[in-house]
């Protein structure tokens, strides 16, 4: 039954691509091994009642590129909610990231699951959204949920339609389902275990992330309208009828050690 539920999903994420916007006809690496050029950062606040470091303003090193089991990547240390971001908006792309969870966690979430997210389509203002994030539609990556949808409210608020059941008082992604038009909130990923906590190392039964200090391959596919989640190369949510479609890509630093070493853009054609 996972396996049918897998492929349709694929499915769905190979009809009708659009041709890439910007003309590309190769994947761009959008982290160079080097440092952050093609990215700015932005820092909330380090504490409650202080003002926040705002935009390339990283006195407490959140954001530092280092060597990782042999290779460079972006340690983003988790200690002041923040992200760095694309300086470009991108849009019709398939994004791939490699990612793995760090053992180092921050107040106020040291005991909570390890979180981060991949904004997509982000517009507006930087930190209009609870005076960190973006305007946008969240592939969140946190211990447990990764894959899930969040629909970040900036200025607007962003929609998505997805096919989704009802279970208890959450909805998971479901190909087979009737698909709703979802205006705030969180869709979960098709296998998120019922009885998730927010504690710190949740691991559910089906989960398709691997354990803290593997390196995880995490996928979205947005083709014009259409977003769709891979995790560990397999499709784990999707939605349609997007009202966003292009904008900025942004990466979360939220309270846990999260490292990147690979964040690759390719076109999407038709």
């Amino acid at each position: 039954m996972k396996q049918r539920l897998w492929l349709s999903v694929a499915a769905l994420a190979l009809l009708s691509i659009p041709a890439w916007s910007d003309g590309v006809a190769r994947p761009i690496q959008l982290f160079n091994g080097k440092d952050l050029t093609n990215f700015y950062t932005w820092l909330g606040a380090p504490a409650k009642g202080e003002k926040p470091y705002g935009k390339n303003n990283d006195p407490e090193k959140v954001f530092t590129v280092v060597q990782e089991d042999g290779k460079p990547a972006i340690r983003v240390s988790g200690k002041v909610f923040g992200c760095f971001t694309t300086e470009k908006e991108f849009s019709n792309y398939h994004l791939t990231v490699e990612y793995k969870w760090g053992e180092k966690t921050w107040p106020p979430r040291e005991k909570a699951t390890r979180d981060s997210g991949i904004l997509l389509h982000c517009v507006g203002d930087d930190g209009a959204a609870g005076g960190v994030w973006m305007e946008s539609i969240e592939c969140q990556m946190i211990e447990g949920g990764t894959g899930d949808f969040i629909l970040v409210k900036g200025k607007g608020q962003p929609s998505l339609k997805v096919a989704a059941e009802k279970r208890g008082n959450q909805f998971y992604y479901n190909p087979k389902a009737e698909p709703m038009l979802f205006k705030s909130g969180r869709i979960n990923w098709f296998g998120r275990d019922p009885m998730w906590k927010d504690v710190l190392g949740f691991r559910g039964k089906d989960d398709v992330e691997l354990p803290v200090g593997q390196w995880n391959k995490l996928e979205c596919i947005c083709s014009g309208d259409a977003i769709t989640n891979i995790l560990n190369g397999r499709p784990v949510n999707g939605g349609s009828h997007a009202s966003h479609t292009k904008g900025k890509i942004l990466f979360q630093s939220e309270g846990a050690e999260v490292f990147f070493r690979r964040i690759e853009l390719a076109p999407v054609e038709r």
